[in-house]
């Protein structure tokens, strides 16, 4: 990773609420490593559920409080839906 290349961030699928907190302490190592970008692809995340919802919410909390951004992409159309509804897109 280059100080210009974002870090990468996959979301298994599927997700469950036990999953969020292991992902978010993903995203702060890489934080902590020293990305400020960082890329989270959804793109396996085919049931748009509240699951997938609470993990794109916590990991953007988890980047803001890093000090650090977030883009998520490969997002399907429901759950692009549920993001844009719960404010999170």
């Amino acid at each position: 990773m280059t100080p210009t290349e974002p870090a990468h961030l996959v979301v298994p699928a599927p997700v469950t609420l036990a999953d969020v907190p292991p992902l978010c302490e993903r995203l702060r190592a890489l934080y902590a490593a020293g990305a400020r970008e960082v890329v989270c692809d959804v793109g396996g995340l085919v049931r748009a559920d509240l699951a997938a919802v609470e993990a794109v919410a916590r990991l953007r909390l988890t980047a803001r409080r890093a000090g650090g951004r977030i883009e998520i992409r490969n997002a399907g159309p429901g759950l692009v839906a549920l993001l844009h509804l719960a404010g999170l897109l």
